[in-house]
């Protein structure tokens, strides 16, 4: 009875995953910033409800986000960026926000 339980348990639960998986979408956009402090503040921000991944790389400055669009919108994800001092393509990053960054998470912007 036992493994019974635990096969069924598995299965929807596999189930919810793809169904979760088919309603996603993924998309890039581009976030300033420096550093792995800077990642991590970067990501932390754009994990709101309905992201299943984000991934944002120091080097190419591309945030590639995995989310179901039926629960958050990008615009949602980059004024969340926005909000703790990250420019994104749409919103300039708080400026309050962004005088509180760590001094190397203080990137160059444009006026």
């Amino acid at each position: 009875m036992r493994t019974i339980k635990a096969l069924l348990f598995t299965v929807f639960s596999l189930i919810g995953l793809a169904s979760f998986a088919q309603n996603t979408t993924t998309t890039t956009f581009k976030v300033s910033g420096n550093c792995s402090t800077c990642k991590k503040h970067i990501e932390g921000a754009a994990l709101l409800p309905g992201v299943a991944k984000v991934d944002w790389n120091k080097d190419t400055k591309i945030l590639t986000l995995v989310y179901n669009p039926t629960k958050v919108s990008v615009d949602d994800v980059q004024k969340r960026i926005a909000a703790v001092g990250y420019d994104t393509p749409k919103y300039r990053g708080d400026d309050k926000a962004y005088n509180k960054l760590d001094e190397c998470c203080q990137y160059d912007r444009k006026p």
